[in-house]
């Protein structure tokens, strides 16, 4: 819920970052991208044995499975404070992104953990219906019980 709110603080000192030669970069919330820096590193450990085009299998309820939620979940955050954000932010925090390569991290992990046939196996109440469900065609629920 917090989330959107958060750029609007930035918008008061965005008239401070245009003024220099260089291309000026601005941190979304130091917490949220300390955390990130933090799972980054811990799934690099992860997968660090699974190249790019392979996939790695995580099972449902271990500790990598938490960290790679986790590690999701931050970034799920991190978009929600960039859509809320105006567009000449979302310039400063994207060169931040870039600098750190946070966002080519986030493309080499999601590409080593999609799998390789995205079937959904949830409930299948509608049984009659013959196409296949994948996750690309359903809504996933995330209520935490």
């Amino acid at each position: 819920r917090l989330m959107p709110e958060l750029p609007k603080f930035d918008d008061e000192d965005l008239k401070s970052y245009g003024d220099e030669e260089e291309e000026s970069a601005l941190s979304p919330p130091a917490a949220l991208m300390s955390v990130l820096a933090t799972q980054e590193l811990l799934l690099e450990n992860i997968l660090e044995c699974i190249p790019v085009g392979e996939f790695a299998v995580i099972q449902p309820l271990s500790d990598e499975f938490c960290l790679v939620l986790g590690y999701l979940l931050t970034w799920k955050l991190t978009l929600t404070f960039f859509k809320a954000a105006s567009s000449q932010l979302r310039v400063l925090y994207s060169q931040y992104l870039r600098r750190t390569k946070s966002l080519n991290k986030l493309l080499y992990h999601l590409f080593r953990l999609m799998p390789e046939n995205p079937v959904f196996s949830g409930p299948t109440s509608e049984a009659l219906n013959k196409d296949t469900k994948t996750f690309f065609t359903e809504e996933l629920h995330l209520d935490v019980k």
